[in-house]
């Protein structure tokens, strides 16, 4: 961070201006980073360039003399394409810098984009990023990071800014990407059974804000439920997180589960549920849309949606 005590801000791409990469870019200008970039759409450069960053029109352009980049894609394909792909950020990083990879994919995805990564001279962080859109917006991500000592060392500063907690889990890719896994794994089952949970509720004739009421102050409660289940009540299913990015993740958890010869019924039985929420339509809607889901099947009345999706 010498750059930055000189009186000089660093160079930080990030790449991919979703509600959890535009948040991390605010953290960054907060913490008086110099901030560059790219979405594929325009109104997302645009709303960084009215909190004071700048943007770019491809990866490149945007990675360009960056000491760090940050990717906030969804998945090994797209993150492969923005680093590799045809004005591809490999093109404009100094030798050195590093690569930040927030997307979950497969541990084994992460280990060869480290690879091709060193190859160009690049350091690779494997990063995967948890907390949802408002903590990243705070800088109070939760990241579980693998890689190089030296990948760790360089891009200090940068991970402070993003994150609360920084779990330095090992020394080479892959394990963040592991780590993440569990957590999705929990994470699907937990929003699954609490869209379970309360459209019994309604089933029942129960009042379902006197239900959520109680059960957030009760053992049964999860983060997710705390979390989800006010988007079912407000009949709200704009995305925040959305049914695909779960059949992506627990896609994974099955994949890895049964190279690993181990069973895993109940992450499978909730991924059978956010595809049929993807089949009926729903796959880019919230994923509290499961709630919907066992309405559908069992007749349950939820609150109406309250606005268009």
């Amino acid at each position: 961070m010498s750059d930055r005590a000189q009186g000089e801000p660093l160079k930080v791409a990030v790449i991919g201006l979703g509600s959890m990469g535009f948040g991390m870019a605010e953290s960054l200008l907060r913490a008086g980073f110099d901030v560059a970039g790219f979405d594929i759409t325009d109104a997302a450069r645009e709303r960084l360039r009215s909190a004071g960053g700048t943007s770019g029109g491809s990866p490149i352009e945007v990675a360009t003399g960056a000491s760090v980049v940050v990717s906030v894609v969804v998945n090994a394909r797209q993150t492969d394409e923005i680093l590799f792909g045809d004005a591809g950020a490999i093109g404009g990083m100094p030798a050195g810098s590093v690569f930040i990879s927030s997307a979950t994919m497969s541990p084994t995805d992460a280990e060869n984009l480290a690879a091709k990564a060193k190859e160009r001279g690049v350091f690779f962080l494997d990063a995967p990023i948890s907390g949802g859109a408002k903590r990243a917006a705070a800088g109070e991500l939760t990241i579980m990071a693998s890689g190089e000592p030296e990948a760790f060392l360089k891009s200090e500063g940068v991970l402070s800014a993003l994150a609360q907690k920084v779990y330095r889990l090992g020394d080479r890719a892959g394990i963040g990407a592991s780590v993440k896994m569990i957590n999705q794994l929990l994470a699907g089952v937990h929003i699954a059974a609490a869209c379970e949970a309360i459209t019994l509720a309604s089933k029942l004739g129960l009042d379902l804000r006197t239900v959520y009421e109680v059960i957030t102050a009760s053992a049964g409660n999860s983060w997710m439920f705390e979390n989800r289940i006010p988007h079912v009540l407000d009949g709200d299913y704009r995305p925040l997180s959305s049914i695909e990015i779960f059949v992506k993740d627990l896609g994974i958890i099955q994949d890895m589960a049964r190279s690993e010869r181990y069973p895993a019924p109940i992450a499978a039985a909730a991924l059978q549920m956010y595809l049929a929420a993807a089949g009926a339509g729903m796959g880019r809607d919230d994923d509290s849309s499961v709630a919907r889901v066992y309405a559908q099947l069992s007749g349950a009345a939820l609150p109406p949606s309250s606005v268009d999706l």
